[in-house]
């Protein structure tokens, strides 16, 4: 243990962070694979979204991916996978961060389902290979594909869905205490846009059409 300049006490060795903690069940140390089973592969199957977490030069980046089930996660072989970049902001800060340090981490979500699937791995960045030609939504052919060498995957628990409530649609009120996505552009990421302007660009029939164009 330390403490810092405001006075706070901090964790600052493996040996303090485990007396806090305690040590893991075995179930929890015993389920760590290397290759993709037949349940890995199902949920990859299923899932439309996950978090790619990356680290770089510059500090650390966590970015949602997208698509319908069955599209996001292309499996190569039991020890590789993956996935297509889709058009968006063009700062792709994650794979940036790649270029730098390839080790990545995935976090996959099937909706409503408290358990995730957790995948670490190291990527490298494709833009061309036979592959990219399965990986089409609507026709939309990928430019760019991250692909993971798959080094560590396990299932994760269902407690932080659980503490969050997160799909308890009674709890939903996305916009109760948070500006509307037009406002918050406005207000942070200046272009020149009236407010008008930015609810016709986020309206979500506008908003959807470039998807994958």
């Amino acid at each position: 243990m330390g403490t810092d300049e405001r006075g706070w006490t901090t964790v600052d060795s493996d040996e303090a962070l485990t007396a806090l903690l305690g040590e893991p069940a075995a179930r929890a140390r015993g389920k760590v694979r290397t290759r993709l089973t037949d349940a890995v592969r199902a949920w990859l199957a299923a899932t439309p979204f996950c978090v790619l977490a990356t680290c770089g030069e510059d500090g650390g980046d966590a970015s949602p991916k997208g698509d319908p089930a069955g599209r996001l996660v292309h499996v190569l072989d039991d020890r590789t996978i993956a996935l297509a970049e889709r058009p968006g902001n063009r700062r792709a800060d994650g794979y940036r961060n790649v270029l730098q340090d390839p080790r990545v981490g995935l976090l996959f979500v099937i909706p409503g389902r408290g358990d995730t699937l957790r995948v670490n791995g190291r990527a490298r960045l494709v833009s061309d290979a036979p592959f990219l030609d399965e990986m089409h939504v609507r026709g939309s052919r990928p430019v760019l594909a991250m692909v993971v060498d798959v080094e560590e995957v396990f299932f994760h628990c269902a407690k932080a869905f659980m503490r969050s409530r997160l799909w308890e649609p009674e709890t939903w009120d996305p916009e109760a205490h948070v500006p509307r996505r037009a406002v918050l552009a406005s207000q942070l990421e200046p272009t020149g846009q009236t407010l008008d302007e930015l609810d016709r660009y986020y309206d979500p029939e506008q908003y959807a059409k470039g998807l994958y164009a």
